[in-house]
């Protein structure tokens, strides 16, 4: 069954709910949460979609993340789809949402931070390789490796955005 999201307009208002797969064909927006995941020692975790995905088969992720069901709130998907993805249960923190138009359709894209503390276990339908990479190593892998069309703008918006400040945290 299709998953419901919200139709959403340029301000991220609501317009409708509509199943996810006609919002994508349509080129409608609608709304995406990703959560970086990193380390006790700040490495992140990058892993290699599975084969049997529909999106992006065998790409590479620096993100994990999906779509934000109708009536969910961005922090409450990411959690989900950490949940989903990696088998873990943790809180989140927002950082950055921006219009994202580099994907596979429009959306709006909620980028959230999570510290695991916990080895991951991910799903074998969603990830078939993952491990953690020191930001600088990151970047190199990302221009050798076939990443999803959005990851090195998304992962840029978040380096910006965690780094505002002096603390790390984002501004309001």
């Amino acid at each position: 069954m299709d998953e419901l999201v919200e139709r959403v307009d340029e301000q991220d208002r609501v317009l409708a709910v509509v199943g996810r797969s006609e919002a994508v064909r349509r080129g409608w927006l609608h709304r995406i949460a990703a959560t970086v995941c990193r380390d006790g020692e700040g490495r992140i975790l990058v892993h290699r979609r599975s084969e049997r995905v529909s999106r992006f088969p065998g790409h590479y992720e620096a993100m994990v993340g999906g779509a934000v069901t109708a009536g969910e709130a961005y922090e409450e998907a990411a959690g989900r789809e950490l949940a989903e993805e990696l088998g873990l249960r943790t809180s989140v923190r927002f950082i950055v949402k921006f219009l994202n138009r580099t994907g596979l359709s429009p959306h709006w894209l909620g980028i959230h931070e999570a510290v695991l503390l916990a080895p991951p276990d991910p799903d074998p339908d969603e990830v078939m390789w993952h491990g953690w990479l020191p930001e600088t190593e990151l970047h190199r892998f990302m221009l050798q490796q076939p990443f999803t069309p959005d990851s090195v703008e998304a992962f840029s918006r978040y380096l910006v955005a965690v780094r505002r400040t002096p603390s790390g945290t984002p501004g309001a």
